[in-house]
């Protein structure tokens, strides 16, 4: 035997089959790194792509915010908040009327007789009305002009565009043809100023109005609807202390004001309104958006955590074979069904059942109920959970079968039982598991689409959480929901295009801080098991 037989005799690669110059290790192992290389181009990929998307939204949000300033959207807009506070006064002026008439109605009154009653206090709600008038309507024409203002500059700056680009191309007589007209926004703003004294006469009109109306307070003679008028009195009280606020603020704004990209930033990132398409003007504000994504999640979690933990450690430490070969492929057969259909279920049925329970007398007690709206934060929330259970469930039952069976084993041979075998031995060795199991179902959750889309109510408003459990049967809409309602609407490359983008990057860098808290908190409480 010579040396090079001896050596392949103990050479087991020498012998084994080769493709492409690879043996079979050689092979597994570029398999399994070109799929690792594979999803690192694919997150790069993502980033890549989300980032180039939306990474000039900031620079056009501060352009459109600029201009909203320079044409004197700004300055009419502080007019609308002074005449919106006056409607909420009318508003809850007329909201007393209507609670007054319908306890008539209780009371058996006919119509007729319900009129008379109402009629001697029905001149003050007129009379109180007609205040209000002057203030909107004089608002609705400096909106107008402002408008009109901002719709030719942003008209003469397309035009003005059309035309470089004609001329970048070396078409000069179509150029030529094209006719800029030079839009000077101070004029406009001048005109707006100059009014500025007619309006402050109509706030004193106003004011003087108000006061005498709440000096002669109509009594209605029912005990709380009267506490109402006086709050109500209250209320004007306040109003008027404001119109100081309202004409200091007109008298300091100031147009010629730079508008930062901070303010672009800010506006984006803690903006309450999110409006599009609007006559007046477009904000994008992810605020209800995030919140409404945070309180269906939240919702979800508090339905999912319990019952899929729970299930998890019953099945992996009581169950009987039979339950769970019953039991488990039940859960996991959850994930399987596709989204669209449990927003279907949530629609026709789900929703429904939660508005009709609601009235039911026995939970008469809670203001909040019954509920109007069948789709509501709870309604999708309920069934994000039945989509985040089967995660939980799977991950955590994963965490409390590779606990070594010699714990068990050991916690039982001392004498404990089995429950408290599983609650101090077999819960606390796989907790690391099970809150990473927690954090990827939340991450399940926040991330879903389709459910949210169709029985979250699609609100844009941030939720009251003044209600306390009532602010979980509010419509809210999403951050998904918003890209998957709107960018198939939008034009590619325009500020809403970009806006849903940096949404979508939002999402994108809240699912990277899960998963990095998951495997932190995996790492940082794992037990040692040696």
């Amino acid at each position: 035997m010579d040396n090079k037989e001896e050596t392949n005799r103990y050479d087991l690669h020498s012998r084994s089959r080769r493709i492409l110059g690879l043996d079979k290790d050689q092979a597994l192992k570029g398999l399994f790194g070109g799929n690792a290389l594979v999803s690192i181009i694919v997150l790069a990929l993502i980033t890549f792509f989300l980032f180039k998307e939306g990474i000039g939204f900031f620079g056009q949000y501060r352009q459109d915010i600029a201009l909203y300033r320079s044409s004197g959207l700004e300055y009419v807009e502080i007019m609308k908040e002074e005449s919106d506070a006056f409607m909420q006064l009318n508003r809850y002026l007329n909201s007393i009327r209507s609670e007054h008439t319908q306890i008539l109605r209780d009371q058996g009154l006919s119509f007729q007789e319900s009129k008379k009653v109402l009629s001697s206090y029905e001149d003050f709600v007129y009379d109180f009305e007609d205040l209000g008038y002057p203030i909107s309507e004089y608002a609705l024409e400096m909106s107008e002009v402002a408008i009109g203002a901002r719709d030719m500059y942003e008209e003469s700056e397309n035009l003005r565009e059309h035309r470089q680009n004609l001329l970048d191309l070396g078409r000069d007589e179509e150029a030529a043809e094209v006719e800029v007209l030079d839009v000077d926004l101070s004029m406009f703003v001048n005109m707006l100023k100059e009014g500025e004294p007619d309006f402050l006469a109509l706030n004193d009109t106003m004011e003087s109005g108000i006061t005498n109306l709440i000096s002669n307070l109509p009594e209605i003679g029912i005990e709380s609807l009267d506490a109402k008028m006086e709050r109500f009195a209250e209320l004007c009280e306040m109003f008027i202390a404001q119109l100081d606020e309202f004409e200091t603020r007109l008298a300091e704004w100031d147009a010629d004001k730079t508008v930062g990209m901070s303010a672009a930033v800010t506006s984006f990132i803690f903006g309450k309104e999110w409006v599009t398409n609007s006559s007046f003007q477009d904000w994008y504000g992810i605020l209800p958006l995030f919140t409404g994504s945070l309180l269906v999640a939240s919702i979800a979690m508090l339905i999912a955590i319990p019952l899929g933990v729970g299930a998890a450690i019953y099945i992996n430490q009581f169950a009987k074979p039979a339950e769970q070969n019953f039991i488990k492929p039940y859960i996991e057969f959850i994930s399987a069904i596709p989204s669209v259909v449990i927003g279907f279920f949530g629609i026709a049925v789900f929703g429904q059942f939660v508005r009709s329970v609601s009235g039911w007398s026995i939970l008469s007690g809670f203001d909040f109920f019954p509920i109007s709206e069948r789709l509501t934060a709870f309604t999708a929330g309920c069934l994000l959970a039945l989509m985040a259970i089967p995660t939980i469930f799977t991950l955590a039952e994963d965490a409390i079968n590779n606990v070594p069976k010699s714990f068990k084993e050991a916690s039982l041979a001392m004498g404990a039982t089995r429950l408290q075998t599983t609650l101090r031995i077999i819960v606390p060795t796989s907790l690391s598991g099970i809150i990473s199991a927690i954090l990827l179902g939340f991450g399940r959750v926040i991330g879903e689409t389709m459910v949210v889309l169709l029985c979250a109510g699609n609100r844009i408003e941030i939720p009251n959480f003044a209600n306390g459990i009532g602010t979980f049967f509010e419509p809210v809409h999403t951050m998904t929901g918003i890209i998957a309602q709107e960018l198939g609407e939008v034009v590619n490359g325009s500020i809403h295009y970009r806006a849903l983008f940096m949404v979508g990057m939002v999402l994108f860098l809240l699912s990277l801080l899960i998963n990095y808290l998951a495997q932190k908190i995996v790492l940082k409480y794992q037990i040692s098991r040696g």
